[in-house]
């Protein structure tokens, strides 16, 4: 009778490990992004522009998505509208990173572009 109680017990703290995703959230796409899939979170990305999001996120990863397809006077404007926000700490692919730091990068990659 204790082996099956036992076993029950364990089973039950099994089940709440076995539902943790396995992949970090990414509402942001940045994965995508960084693989050249941009489609859907392009749409996404965009819509919440649209709707008034400014945040150095949604700011950004648009940005990145503009960069990719050529479109470097728009990543500009996204980017110097992150560095006219607060410099914020980031959660990045690679770690951390500050937005104005992330911005300046991809300012520097549109401006490449555009001359």
């Amino acid at each position: 009778m204790f082996k099956v109680v036992l076993a029950g017990a364990l089973l039950a703290f099994a089940v709440p490990v076995l539902a943790q995703p396995t992949e970090v959230a990414d509402p942001y796409g940045a994965a995508s992004i960084s693989k050249g899939r941009i489609g859907k979170i392009e749409a996404k990305l965009e819509a919440a522009y649209q709707k008034g999001d400014r945040s150095p996120e949604v700011l950004l990863n648009l940005a990145a998505i503009r960069l990719q397809e050529k479109r470097g006077s728009e990543a500009r404007d996204l980017y110097k509208a992150v560095l006219d926000q607060p410099n914020i700490d980031m959660a990045t692919l690679s770690g951390g990173a500050m937005s104005h730091e992330l911005a300046q990068r991809g300012m520097a990659g549109a401006l490449a572009m555009i001359d």
